[in-house]
């Protein structure tokens, strides 16, 4: 269903890249993996991505400053990518954040293979 599309998976914590990677891959996707906002930005300037999962709370450089990063910093039609925030933390807690720095959409954890397909059918 998704075969053409190669999606950007940053989170610190390795079991939750797991998770999202399973889901992607059932639903037939690519996908490269961060362990933090620094690498997303460093792979983001080799390889192209159609969507990046971007966890907020990371170390290096969390999901705000990767987000802001990505729409100020990077060209066109990187700074254009639909960037998904993800998140354990209520969602009302990120609510002006959110918006300001550049998410496309949030989804809060954990994730199902439904929310991750629904988030993919709305942007493609």
């Amino acid at each position: 269903m998704f075969q053409n599309l190669d999606i950007l998976i940053v989170d610190d914590i390795f079991i939750n890249r797991m998770l999202l990677v399973e889901i992607i891959e059932n639903l037939g996707a690519q996908y490269s993996e961060a362990s933090n906002g620094k690498e997303a930005v460093d792979l983001m300037q080799i390889k192209k991505f159609d969507i990046v999962f971007l966890d907020i709370e990371m170390p290096v450089m969390n999901g705000f400053e990767t987000a802001r990063y990505i729409r100020s910093k990077m060209p066109k039609p990187i700074s254009d990518i639909p960037i998904i925030a993800i998140t354990a933390h209520n969602l009302n807690d990120f609510d002006k954040n959110f918006t300001e720095s550049g998410f496309s959409t949030i989804l809060s954890k954990p994730y199902t293979l439904e929310r991750i397909e629904k988030v993919l059918n709305d942007f493609f």
